[in-house]
């Protein structure tokens, strides 16, 4: 309970007072470290703290404004407006005289350019020491005049050490813990809600609370307890945080790089944090074309089916169509030779201009036309040996000819490669006769 009578979750009231109480991140504030060094030395400055959610965000804030004896005001970017930020400026510049005023906001990502533009004057001017949360990378967030200004530190996930210890202490203390005198927690118990806390505190903490309170009249905390309030397990999944995209990066590169096992490690990380099967099995599609292309195109097709499976028959079902098409990529012969050569023709197209199409190319529907030369001495190639008009040139005038397909000696580009050579081979021994 608080002070007023209200009541406090055991996550606030655990909230460590000191640096020597806090829990994990000792890359910054362990003994010598860049934020402690910071705290302990009374010298304030600007910054933003990264981090994923339950890290200590919001404590190290009170912690740095307490270290450096300044007044703490605090705004979330979800509901905070200019006239909030106007408000702040004025409180710190009634006390100026005194003492600073470090201004903590919470989720910065989620103002805008212009909401981030109206703190920079005070900041540079020093009425504000800003500190800004954020669970998202802030080289995109954060505008630069503003992260020119900040010192950045990323926090990480909480250890299950970290977590454990957190567990001991809501137990031991009877007056800002469980409020019951050393309650009982089995260690299966304990091992759950650590998995389930995923690296945040405030949700391992949450959880605890919770669990006692169903907990028996003797405070003992079963597996049994545990599990009926965690329900399932918690994966952390941002669908359109960076942490989306480092988790279909690393599917990604997992398929593209021979290991079907982490290439499934990833796609049920992304489905069991909630994201969309269908996005999934669309980037499914990428890979077929990106990294496997002709040599083995099959993959598109299987990636195809996959998508139609999901839209058809939807979970699990169609996640298991996914799971198929992943597996199969992850272990199929991979070429990148069509990406990279889409990606040098379309450099060509688009910075050659408008070059003509040939006459012998152009198409020949009226008179006019045929009379100005469209389609003159076009070959047809199927009336060919082989169905190739051996040294005929399909290029523009004025644009070198390019070989921009460079088949890999895997799978069937192994064949496409051979047949390739042999009719460039005859191209070039046809235009030699031609004198060209």
């Amino acid at each position: 309970m608080s002070a007023s009578g209200g009541y406090r979750p055991l996550a606030d009231r655990l909230r460590p007072v000191s640096i020597a109480e806090f829990v994990g991140q000792s890359h910054l504030v362990g003994e010598g470290a860049p934020l402690r060094r910071a705290i302990e030395s009374g010298r304030p400055h600007s910054m933003i703290l990264w981090g994923p959610p339950g890290t200590g965000k919001t404590t190290l804030a009170r912690l740095f404004a307490h270290g450096v004896n300044a007044q703490f005001l605090t705004l979330s970017a979800v509901s905070a407006g200019v006239k909030d930020i106007r408000a702040v400026v004025e409180q710190a510049l009634a006390v100026r005289s005194q003492r600073g005023t470090v201004l903590f906001l919470d989720e910065v990502h989620r103002f805008n350019k212009s909401q981030q533009d109206t703190f920079l004057p005070y900041v540079e001017d020093g009425t504000l020491v800003f500190i800004g949360a954020t669970t998202e990378n802030p080289s995109f967030e954060v505008n630069n005049a503003l992260l020119s200004r900040a010192r950045v530190y990323v926090l990480k996930r909480l250890e299950p050490e970290d977590l454990s210890r957190l567990i001991d202490r809501a137990l031991a203390d009877e007056q800002h813990g469980l409020g019951k005198a050393h309650p009982r927690l089995d260690e299966d118990a304990r091992a759950l809600l650590i998995a389930a806390a995923d690296g945040d505190a405030r949700r391992l903490l949450n959880l605890l609370e919770t669990a006692a309170d169903l907990a028996a009249s003797d405070g003992h905390l079963t597996l049994e307890a545990v599990r009926g309030v965690i329900g399932s397990t918690y994966v952390r999944f941002d669908k359109g945080g960076e942490q989306f995209y480092d988790q279909i990066s690393a599917l990604h590169k997992s398929v593209r790089g021979n290991d079907p096992d982490a290439a499934l490690y990833w796609l049920c990380r992304m489905l069991a944090g909630g994201c969309d099967p269908l996005y999934v099995a669309r980037r499914v599609l990428r890979m077929a074309s990106e990294d496997i292309g002709n040599a083995d195109p099959r993959a598109l097709t299987l990636a195809l089916e996959a998508c139609e499976v999901y839209e058809r028959l939807g979970s699990p079902e169609g996640e298991l169509a996914i799971a198929q098409a992943v597996v199969f990529m992850a272990v199929a012969a991979k070429s990148n030779a069509v990406y990279m050569a889409f990606g040098a023709a379309m450099a060509d197209a688009q910075s050659s201009g408008s070059l003509q199409v040939p006459l012998h190319l152009r198409n020949a529907p009226t008179r006019l036309m045929k009379d100005l030369g469209y389609g003159k001495e076009y070959r047809y190639a199927h009336d060919e040996p082989d169905a190739h008009a051996a040294g005929e040139r399909y290029f523009p005038e004025g644009l070198v000819e390019k070989r921009y397909y460079q088949p890999v000696s895997r799978g069937l580009e192994i064949k496409i490669g051979e047949a390739l050579e042999q009719r460039r081979a005859r191209d070039c021994e046809a235009r030699q006769r031609k004198g060209g």
